[in-house]
């Protein structure tokens, strides 16, 4: 219905019109669902054109404050929601929905930490630790692509957040991977952005038509989350040569997987070449998977003026990465790669999915791709079934439904927890539930 705290604008202007709704939204006079006065009634009321009410109310709408539903009319839209971490894993099931990593190889400090505590920083503190940095770069070198402009940031997604906040305004395209990590979606929701799926195939994120526009593409290459493909070499290029021509387009590429390797894999850098020569573009490489979710430092490299204005946003709020979380990530760090832990996680990881690859194709007789990363995603017919079936025989997993805006259902399986005294049950089971749910075979 429509709310009759309207007839009290008084706005002349498109600014102002928009100005006054936005306040009684924010403010709760105008609450979720109330239905805006048709255009030109409130026209009428205000002694304005139809078309400065209609731009007030394309303004809230790019703002994502209202909803247009055509002859339904303009209602007020839902808030942002805040992120699910996750629901509570019912007692009695193993927990293979969480998607977190496994403790046993994260590195574990040796000695005392005397020397990190070394020095104080003051509030003087104008750089980022140059230890860190150098492993970062050491690491990106290695993977062919070198860059020297490197920042640190609280985790990927502060990364992202303030370099979409530097180059987007609310109501701005982003292209996204579908499916996603669901965090990515509820962040543009909330800095009022659109997301524009993508489909994911077995060569990675598919490009859009070529007389589509957005403001920023978000891409992750390599051990995408929830599906583990890897970008191919081929999808690659076309990618570079698409956003060639797109030179206001900004390049955010998640490479949260980081200095994990994979020998079989055919990354061979975060998409570098000719689409990082672009004007716009940002590598966002994460800790959290190889030191643990409590040490994500996301270290970025990128455009010179980007991260300038990312820094400078950091400098009005937390100001820097604290040096003493800098340093453990390094100490931690180097000696993973010292005593090989690196290694061994990396081929824990690779070696559990090609395992539960193979035996799950041999189980359906159909081809399950390896991939690489934390997860597997599996096309199902109806994930509620799936997730049912397989908690009737002890496993928790994850449906599909929150990694989703057009791709098909699937179920997330996550790694992280699992031993090799887990493959024959969990294969078994999960191609028992795969078979009654109905299992999409592509």
């Amino acid at each position: 219905m429509t709310t009759s705290y309207t007839k009290n604008l008084n706005g002349k202007t498109t600014a102002e019109i928009a100005t006054q709704l936005t306040s009684a939204i924010r403010t709760g006079r105008l609450s979720v669902g109330d239905k805006l006065p048709p255009i030109r009634q409130l026209a009428t009321q205000l002694g304005v054109s139809p078309n400065t009410v209609a731009n007030a109310y394309t303004q809230l709408g790019d703002a994502g404050l209202v909803i247009s539903h055509g002859r339904g009319g303009t209602l007020v839209a839902e808030k942002p929601s805040t992120l699910d971490t996750g629901s509570v894993i019912p007692e009695g099931l193993f927990d293979l929905a969480h998607g977190n990593v496994d403790s046993y190889l994260l590195p574990k400090p040796s000695g005392n930490l005397s020397d990190i505590f070394s020095t104080e920083a003051g509030y003087d503190a104008d750089s980022d630790v140059d230890e860190l940095l150098k492993l970062a770069e050491k690491c990106l070198i290695s993977k062919g692509k070198i860059s020297t402009n490197l920042s640190v940031f609280s985790g990927a997604l502060d990364a992202m957040e303030r370099a979409l906040r530097a180059h987007t305004i609310p109501g701005s395209r982003v292209w996204v991977e579908d499916p996603f990590w669901p965090p990515v979606l509820l962040l543009l929701k909330n800095l009022r952005l659109k997301p524009v799926p993508l489909l994911v195939d077995s060569d990675g994120c598919t490009l859009p038509g070529d007389d589509e526009q957005a403001t920023a593409v978000i891409l992750t290459p390599r051990a995408h989350n929830p599906t583990g493909i890897t970008m191919s070499a081929e999808r690659k290029q076309e990618w570079n040569k698409f956003l060639q021509n797109r030179s206001d387009c900004l390049l955010i590429t998640d490479d949260y997987w980081g200095p994990l390797p994979n020998e079989e894999s055919q990354y061979d850098g975060s998409l570098d070449g000719p689409i990082l020569t672009s004007n716009l573009w940002l590598n966002i490489m994460s800790t959290s998977k190889f030191l643990g979710p409590d040490l994500r430092i996301a270290i970025a490299s990128g455009n010179e003026l980007l991260l300038n204005a990312m820094r400078h946003q950091q400098i009005l709020g937390p100001r820097w990465v604290s040096h003493l979380l800098q340093k453990i990530a390094a100490k931690l760090w180097q000696e993973s790669i010292d005593n090989g832990q690196l290694a061994e996680a990396a081929n824990s990881y690779q070696l559990r999915r090609t395992h539960l690859c193979q035996m799950l194709s041999d189980k359906l007789g159909t081809e399950i791709e390896t991939g690489e990363g934390l997860h597997l995603w599996l096309p199902v017919k109806s994930e509620i079934a799936t997730v049912q079936n397989m908690a009737a025989r002890g496993w928790a997993i994850q449906a599909g439904q929150p990694f989703r805006l057009t791709s098909q259902s699937a179920v997330r399986i996550s790694l992280g927890n699992i031993r090799p005294d887990h493959y024959n049950k969990l294969v078994d089971d999960l191609a028992q539930s795969l078979l009654i749910a109905g299992r999409v075979i592509t």
